[in-house]
C-alpha cells in the first residue's frame, strides 16, 4: 500500500512539473467581458447525480478571498446511494489564461466513502490547489505559491472542475462517474 501511495505522488509530481516547465510569464492584456459573457456557475447532470461548480463573483479584487465551491447531489430513485471516491469526490484544477498557466489540484488514493441521501447536496468548497518543481521558473513558482495560498494574482481563470466517484451497487459491478462543468472568474487588479 505504501509503495503504490509513493507511485502515485511521484507521479503527481511529475506531471505537475512537466506542466510547469512550459509556463512563462507573459501577461496578455485582459479585456473584461461583458457581464452577462461570464460564467459563474455550471450545473450538469448525469444519470442520478447532479454536479454544480459555483463561483461566488464573477470579479474579484487582488487580495480577496475567492469563493468557489462544488456540490453533488443524487436525485435517482432511492433513499440513499452510496458513493466511493478518493479523499473527495471533487477537484478544481484551473488554467490562468491571461498567463497560461495550469493550476494542479490533486486528491489522495481512493479508498473513502460517503452516503449521499437523495436531494441532501454533498457541497465542498475550493481550499487551494497548486505545485511546482524545482527545476518551474522562479516567475512560475511565485504564482503557484501565492495560489496555493489562496492569494489569487490579478488574471482571468477558467477552473476546469470535476467530480470523480463511484457509485457502490450490490447487485452490479460499481459504476465510475466523471462529471465536469466549466466556470470562469476574473481577479482585478489594485488601482
Amino acid at each position: 500500500m505504501k509503495k503504490i501511495f509513493l507511485i502515485y505522488t511521484l507521479t503527481i509530481l511529475v506531471v505537475l512539473g512537466l506542466y510547469g516547465c512550459q509556463q512563462t510569464e507573459q501577461v496578455k492584456d485582459i479585456k473584461p467581458p461583458k457581464p452577462d459573457e461570464l460564467y459563474k456557475n455550471s450545473e450538469v447532470i448525469k444519470g442520478d447525480f447532479i454536479y454544480r461548480l459555483v463561483t461566488e463573483k464573477e470579479h474579484y479584487d487582488e487580495g480577496e478571498n475567492v469563493k468557489i465551491y462544488a456540490e453533488l447531489e443524487y436525485v435517482g430513485e432511492e433513499d440513499q446511494v452510496e458513493i466511493t471516491h478518493g479523499s473527495s469526490p471533487f477537484l478544481f484544477p484551473m488554467t490562468e489564461t491571461t498567463r497560461d498557466y495550469e493550476i494542479a489540484y490533486a486528491v489522495n488514493l481512493p479508498g473513502n466513502s460517503t452516503i449521499l441521501k437523495k436531494d441532501e447536496p454533498m457541497r465542498q468548497e475550493y481550499r487551494g490547489g497548486g505545485g511546482y518543481a524545482e527545476h518551474n521558473k522562479e516567475e512560475y513558482k511565485v504564482f503557484i505559491k501565492k495560489v496555493m495560498k489562496q492569494d489569487f494574482p490579478s488574471g482571468h481563470y477558467i477552473v476546469n472542475g470535476f467530480a470523480d466517484f463511484h457509485l457502490v451497487d450490490k447487485v452490479k459491478d460499481e459504476e465510475k462517474y466523471i462529471i465536469e462543468a466549466q466556470i470562469e472568474f476574473y481577479v482585478d487588479s489594485e488601482k
